[in-house]
Order: C-alpha cells, then structure tokens, then sequence
C-alpha cells in the first residue's frame, strides 16, 4: 500500500489518462484519486476494480512495478480476459497468469501474497492454481470495512463460496441479507449485485474461493 499511490499515477499516466478523467469515468471525485496518489487514503475493494479496468492491468500491478513488454501479446489478452462482461475487474482475476501454478502450490504464511485494501480489507492468497479463473484466499475484514465505499453493491464473473473462520460477516446478495458466524458457510452466483461488510466489533476472517466461469 505504500508504494500504490505512486503506482497508481504512474499507471495512469503511461494511458494517458487525466487525474480528472479517471475520476470521471471511475465515478469517482478527483480529489479521492488525488489522496490516494498522495499516499493520504487507500481506495476501496470496488474501487480499486474500477482503477484496475480502465488502466488495463491487474489489482496486483498497482500495488508493485511489473514491467512488461508492449509486445507481449499473451499477458495483453490474459488482461482482456480478466474484464467480465459487465466492465468490472474480480477477484477471480486479482492476481496476474504468472503467479499461477502448473502442478502444485503450497504456500507459507510468510510468503503468500497479498492485498491490503481500504477500511482493513486483505485478501491472502492460499494456493496458486493451474486453472487462471480460480482464487483460493483467506479474507479479513476491520470492524465497520466493506467491501466497495458506500456498501455499493458489485457484480463479476463467477460463483463464491464462504466460510467464516472467526468474527461475524453480512453479506448482501441481491435483495437479502444473510449474517454468517464462525462456522458457518455460503455460496452464490457472483454476477448477482453483492457486497460484504463486517458489522461487529472484532476482525472478520473467513476463507473464500471464487471459481470463475470463463476458461
């Protein structure tokens, strides 16, 4: 998170874009781009979908410097791939191609990786797997943290399937609402509108794989 902000404008830059046409066409005020550029606040999960569809990379590459070449047709499809039909990034492809493995993947605490977003949200990834639309992660959420600013609901490819390790989690999917414990599980299709928000007082963890439908 350190370095996204500096990231972020560098990305954006090299598209040419504008503070003030990111934030226009993120639906966003030029002055949250300008804090987050900043280093003075940190963009929400939605947000940072948002950013990382209309630059054309992945939610990863804004948070390091993965230089790639022009020319390099593979990872300019892999990225168009990672853009579902209804224009937004998903978890499902928050990680780049290079970062999946062929066989096995076992991964230490130490060196998984993994995203720190605003209000307290981290996805930790578990397992590398041979199939690109597919993430096994550990999520946390801070006391009050939602998944998008606002508790806007998001949509993306694929299905998601919950278990909550410690804390309490509400998750919207549509027109309900469920609150889940430890212990307990779910699972939904994504592309219906959807949001997770923790509304108690402790860290909410909870292990999440998300399978897209796109091969």
């Amino acid at each position: 998170m350190d370095h996204l902000g500096q990231r972020l404008k560098d990305v954006r830059l090299k598209a040419g874009l504008s503070l003030r046409e990111l934030a226009r066409q993120a639906d966003v005020s030029p002055s949250l781009i300008s804090q987050i550029e900043n280093g003075k606040s940190q963009p929400s999960v939605a947000t940072l979908y948002s950013f990382s569809r209309l630059l054309n990379v992945s939610v990863d590459e804004l948070f390091e410097d993965r230089e790639a070449s022009a020319s390099d047709g593979a990872a300019a499809a892999e990225r168009a791939r990672a853009v579902g039909a209804n224009g937004h990034m998903d978890p499902i492809h928050a990680w780049q191609p290079s970062e999946y493995s062929n066989r096995v993947s076992v991964a230490h605490p130490s060196h998984r990786p993994h995203l720190t977003m605003a209000e307290g949200v981290i996805w930790e990834r578990l397992a590398a797997t041979p199939e690109h639309g597919v993430n096994f992660m550990k999520i946390a959420y801070a006391p009050g943290a939602t998944s998008s600013a606002g508790g806007d609901l998001i949509t993306h490819d694929g299905y998601e399937y919950g278990y909550v390790l410690a804390g309490v989690v509400e998750v919207t999917v549509g027109d309900e609402l469920f609150v889940l414990h430890a212990g307990e599980s779910l699972g939904f299709d994504s592309s219906i509108p959807h949001t997770l928000r923790n509304p108690g007082t402790a860290l909410f963890e909870g292990i999440w794989f998300v399978h897209g439908q796109r091969h």
